[in-house]
């Protein structure tokens, strides 16, 4: 994807076709999206992938857990110039390249990723999350600190869903009582029933622990750089 590198570069006049562009391409590929749990029957392995952000360069941290345990056994950071700004409902234009790079050095493979982003709670049903595991094949759950669109009417529960229109796109969920709650969405070859699941297996605080630690391991790069 050449042409993304390139949005800054140009003047503001070209900048709203390349993003027509890049809305049509989410679009498209939103369709192969497998929204079925596609998982081995036990999971071993999760992983966490966040990206953290300093001084012009982008920071993707991988956190491989054990499942059972939520024990750390592998972590990787990558770090690259970033000169494309944050724009809403386009956030794998800035975080895709890294969060694929630093997965791609993994030598344990995960059974699931967890990725700081939306999944299909997003305008287009096409996420970071998404992206993330159609490039790589692989399941993935995302999960968001704050609402992209659709509405929760209410939370009593642990968890409620996410509704645009007339469809169920997420999962707000609760996963510490007195908390805010977090997004929770489908990726790739994941359910939400399954996405929602795994999610509160995993949290022992309000953010999961693969992306805690990944954001953890994240920040560390940052300042050690």
């Amino acid at each position: 994807m050449k042409w993304e590198t390139s949005v800054l570069q140009l003047p503001d006049s070209r900048i709203l076709p390349l993003l027509k562009r890049a809305e049509k391409i989410q679009r498209c590929l939103s369709k192969a999206v497998i929204t079925h749990d596609s998982l081995p029957e036990e999971i071993k392995y999760i992983a966490g992938i966040d990206i953290a952000y300093s001084a012009g360069r982008a920071y993707g941290a991988a956190a491989v857990l054990e499942y059972k345990t939520m024990r750390i056994i592998e972590e990787k950071t990558y770090s690259l110039n970033m000169t494309i700004p944050y724009i809403p409902a386009f956030l794998f234009l800035r975080e895709l390249p890294p969060a694929i790079a630093v997965a791609r050095m993994l030598r344990v493979k995960p059974d699931v990723f967890m990725i700081e982003g939306h999944g299909r709670a997003h305008p287009r049903r096409f996420g970071l999350a998404c992206h993330f595991g159609l490039v790589l094949n692989v399941p993935t759950i995302g999960v968001a600190k704050g609402l992209l669109c659709g509405e929760v009417r209410s939370i009593d529960d642990s968890w409620k869903p996410i509704i645009d229109g007339e469809e169920i796109i997420g999962a707000a969920v609760l996963t510490r009582k007195n908390s805010k709650p977090i997004y929770v969405s489908v990726g790739h070859k994941v359910s939400l029933e399954t996405a929602v699941k795994i999610v509160l297996e995993c949290s022992r605080y309000r953010i999961p622990e693969p992306i805690r630690y990944a954001h953890l391991i994240a920040e560390k790069a940052k300042k050690e750089t």
